[in-house]
């Protein structure tokens, strides 16, 4: 349950945001934590694998041009081991061209999209 005021990382949604983009992965954690989630931030899918394996997370954020594995073979490798984890998809690519995914973000995205995202995917989310 999500708890509005004094929460602690635990209580809050957790996100995953797999971003190289120093600006993007700024506006997704900014308004991730605006609707009160706890972020965190990763630029390569190889550091999104040793992140989901330290820790659980509601929603998976994954942008799907990255350096070295990229995101369409990150969302499938997240999807098969971690099944409960959300995600979402980002790029600026034509959304034909996204893989399977839970919901999509595509960029440029809006605050209103990104709550959206967490409305669909993440049902113990409430709207702060």
């Amino acid at each position: 349950m999500t708890l509005v005021g004094d929460t602690t990382a635990i209580d809050r949604v957790r996100i995953l945001v797999v971003e190289d983009s120093e600006d993007q992965a700024g506006l997704l954690r900014r308004y991730f934590e605006k609707a009160g989630c706890h972020v965190t931030l990763v630029e390569s899918a190889e550091d999104a694998i040793e992140a989901y394996q330290r820790e659980r997370h509601d929603l998976a954020v994954i942008d799907l041009q990255l350096p070295g594995m990229d995101g369409w073979q990150l969302a499938s490798k997240l999807k098969s081991e971690r099944p409960a984890c959300a995600i979402a998809i980002t790029s600026v690519l034509d959304t034909a061209d996204f893989p399977l995914s839970d919901a999509i973000l595509p960029k440029p995205f809006t605050r209103l999209q990104v709550r959206q995202v967490l409305h669909s995917t993440v049902p113990r989310w409430v709207a702060q």
